[in-house]
């Protein structure tokens, strides 16, 4: 916990918040509603999809050539090809009545995507064949169902396209499209009210006098929100007083799953949100003061189940609270996971140190040079310097029981926007 003025008596790793969280934060997203395939993107999924078709519903040529029983072609070569007879030509969409039968020592003319005829076991390529008048010269065998698209072999009827409580993906709707699926069922989205507290702020927009700031944290929350799909809830800046501050808070846990506090979470004299958080009910704050840099005063409260984070005020720290913390609660009221972030693999350019116990993130730019890559940090510090998150693009997160990484060193780094030299 906290004192003000004073510093913070302990500090938690990362790791046992996150258990805490998960322990205390009893509330879960059970409503489902019914949306379009087309707007299912990023949705939850709150029932398994099983296929009622089998994709590929026959057996189909996976490229352009001539269907073939497969034992008339055993033993051709270049030098000694196998003649066989053309019996016709089937084009992409025809329906099963429209295919010619093929015996022995006959073949079709194919293309991609067309059905096999019954009697034909294989496809040869076009590459391996000369076509001339009525017959066909095979220059290169084929063993059974060689170049042919099985049917039910992406999706036999009755399999499972895709289980409940799967992150819907553009390749999952490529595939219910192929099922002919129209809607689906999804978990509601998670709702999170966002208040920014402190009389020195200002809506973004608005006249700006000497010595007010304006509110960034607000339309940057809104924005990861939406980016982890949830629901973001504007409850506006609450000034430094500890009713109205307690209000907001009400509100938010009655419209939301979540509430996100920046700003007053730390020991300056006005921060008093995690005073109000305390005063609101069991189990109150189980988190404050992270063992991370930054976004050390990170707290989190638990009030009737539901999370309230105390994330700092300076825009950077509201950042790498919200990555550690929020984004896994929302994954963890889903029953689901977030795709793993984009990650890559380069040289330091120089020392990176850091105090022995605490995580760090740092703030990087990562560039190609040549064959490989480049990464330069910027700070670890700095926790008010938006400037270190646009004009970088990536995150090197250095664990607890490291003191740093060395100039030269290979490290892994998560990347947040475009490499240079791309």
């Amino acid at each position: 916990m906290r004192r003000k003025m004073i510093g913070f008596e302990e500090l938690t790793p990362l790791s046992e918040a996150l258990e805490k969280l998960r322990r205390y934060m009893t509330h879960r997203i059970t409503e489902t509603e019914i949306v379009s395939l087309e707007e299912s993107h990023g949705r939850i999924l709150a029932e398994d999809i099983t296929a009622t078709i089998s994709i590929p519903d026959l057996n189909r040529s996976a490229v352009d050539g001539y269907a073939v029983i497969a034992e008339d072609t055993f033993g051709a070569t270049p030098n000694n090809p196998v003649t066989l007879r053309l019996v016709g030509k089937i084009m992409a969409g025809a329906r099963p009545d429209q295919l010619p039968r093929i015996r022995r020592g006959e073949t079709a003319e194919i293309m991609t995507g067309a059905p096999l005829p019954d009697e034909a076991t294989a496809v040869v390529m076009a590459e391996h064949a000369r076509q001339t008048n009525s017959k066909v010269e095979v220059t290169r065998q084929v063993t059974p169902y060689q170049n042919v698209s099985r049917m039910g072999e992406d999706y036999p009827a009755g399999s499972i396209i895709a289980k409940k409580q799967t992150r819907i993906m553009p390749w999952h709707i490529a595939a219910l499209a192929g099922q002919n699926i129209t809607s689906v069922k999804v978990l509601r989205r998670p709702r999170a009210a966002i208040i920014s507290t402190g009389n020195e702020l200002v809506m973004h927009g608005m006249k700006k006098n000497v010595g007010e700031v304006i509110d960034t944290n607000r339309p940057m929350l809104k924005a990861l929100l939406e980016t982890s799909g949830a629901e973001p809830i504007d409850l506006g800046i609450s000034p430094d007083s500890t009713e109205e501050l307690r209000s907001q808070i009400m509100k938010g846990l009655s419209r939301a799953d979540m509430v996100i506090i920046t700003g007053g979470t730390s020991i300056g004299e006005t921060d008093n949100v995690p005073d109000v958080v305390s005063s609101l009910g069991e189990p109150g704050i189980i988190i404050h003061g992270l063992r991370i840099r930054p976004a050390k005063p990170t707290g989190v409260g638990i009030i009737g189940g539901k999370p309230i984070f105390m994330l700092s005020g300076f825009p950077v720290s509201a950042y790498i609270g919200y990555k550690t913390l929020v984004e896994p609660c929302i994954s963890m009221m889903t029953g689901t996971r977030m795709p793993p972030p984009p990650r890559i693999r380069g040289r330091l350019t120089r020392r990176v140190a850091k105090p022995q116990g605490i995580r760090a993130f740092v703030r990087v730019r990562v560039r190609r040079e040549g064959e490989s890559y480049i990464v330069e940090p910027m700070m670890l510090t700095g926790s008010g310097l938006l400037s270190t998150l646009t004009g970088g693009n990536g995150i090197l997160e250095i664990p607890e029981m490291l003191e740093g990484h060395d100039e030269g060193e290979v490290v892994e780094v998560e990347i947040t926007q475009p490499l240079e030299g791309d």
